[in-house]
């Protein structure tokens, strides 16, 4: 399996940085064509699988397999071509350096607390937005708590809850997957159907947002007026987003349809940006694309679903996808291996 990057890569989370090359043509910061994730240890011959990829604004953490002994590996600009090595000799590997903490051990100054959840909640799985908590019970039912400012939480209102509330337009349809953006909530039912809610503004829902659309109709009512000056564009543009139904906050779970029809069977969000894989290996991304997280080779954003052409044109089939920030990694294998799984 193999582990392809695109997008933010101001710290090096997708490729290294050529600080010796200083062509204006070279920009480092946005990868916008999908490039495949080099393993950098200090060894001549690097035969290390990555199974699994974590990533944030800032870093990338990788679980790398070698033979039975897993290795977590962090990439950012200082530590280049460095790696964070795990103590073998024990069963349950813990990073053998410091971590750059705080001094105290935290990023916040209070520490890490406990609450117990109530007896029925057995929970299968937990995404984390940036002011929001989804979990995904072992029934299937979705539970939601956090910042409910943007409809993030789906309980049709933009109220904040503190504790698990179960969002009930979802209660009856058990859900195999979750996931959460900085503002927007995804999850995918046990039939491959995708179900979104929150915040829009960049199109992450994958429904019409109204500032991504606006740019290209003034553009095309600008060239209507240029070839005749008598008519009036910002009627024409007023006339023509009547027509159009815009959503910058969903509160509650609407069914997003992919074209072509597909079942879903992973999906990945980033800050205003989500990805999905289907199951027969397509990677379809939409949302915010300023730093080149959709894979489409440009700084586009997109309010609909669009399949990531690259990785069909190398025949290679998608097997998993995770988000960053403002970036994304894919996971692929050949399409062969693909059809046999």
């Amino acid at each position: 399996m193999r582990w392809f990057g695109f997008g933010f890569n101001a710290f090096g989370q997708i490729c290294a940085q050529d600080e010796s090359v200083q062509e204006e043509s070279v920009d480092t910061v946005k990868v916008i064509h999908p490039s495949e994730l080099r393993c950098h240890v200090d060894s001549s011959s690097c035969r290390l699988k990555t199974s699994r990829i974590s990533a944030s604004w800032s870093r990338r953490a990788s679980l790398h397999l070698a033979g039975s002994s897993p290795g977590i590996y962090r990439r950012r600009r200082k530590l280049r071509h460095g790696a964070w090595t795990l103590n073998h000799s024990q069963r349950v590997s813990v990073v053998d350096v410091t971590l750059p903490l705080v001094p105290g051990g935290y990023l916040v100054s209070k520490p890490p607390f406990y609450h117990t959840l109530s007896p029925h909640l057995k929970a299968k799985s937990l995404a984390l937005g940036a002011e929001h908590a989804l979990l995904l019970s072992a029934s299937g039912a979705i539970y939601s708590w956090g910042l409910g400012s943007h409809g993030q939480l789906g309980h049709s209102n933009l109220l904040s809850e503190e504790e698990p509330r179960a969002v009930e337009a979802l209660w009856g349809m058990p859900m195999s997957s979750v996931a959460a953006g900085g503002w927007h909530s995804i999850c995918i039912s046990n039939g491959g159907d995708l179900y979104v809610w929150g915040w829009n503004e960049s199109g992450q829902l994958g429904l019409p947002s109204r500032c991504l659309r606006k740019a290209p109709l003034q553009k095309s009512s600008q060239k209507a007026g240029e070839l005749c000056p008598a008519t009036s564009s910002h009627e024409e543009l007023q006339e023509e987003e009547k027509h159009e139904v815009f959503i910058s906050i969903q509160a509650f779970p609407a069914l997003l349809d992919v074209t072509p029809p597909c079942e879903i069977r992973a999906v990945s969000c980033g800050s205003r940006h989500t990805a999905a894989v289907t199951i027969k290996g397509d990677l379809y991304t939409w949302g915010w694309g300023e730093y080149g997280q959709l894979g489409h080779q440009t700084l586009t954003s997109a309010d609909e679903p669009q399949r990531v052409e690259f990785f069909t044109a190398e025949q290679m089939h998608v097997v998993d996808v995770v988000c960053g920030t403002w970036n994304t990694f894919a996971a692929v294998v050949k399409e062969e291996e693909g059809r046999s799984q």
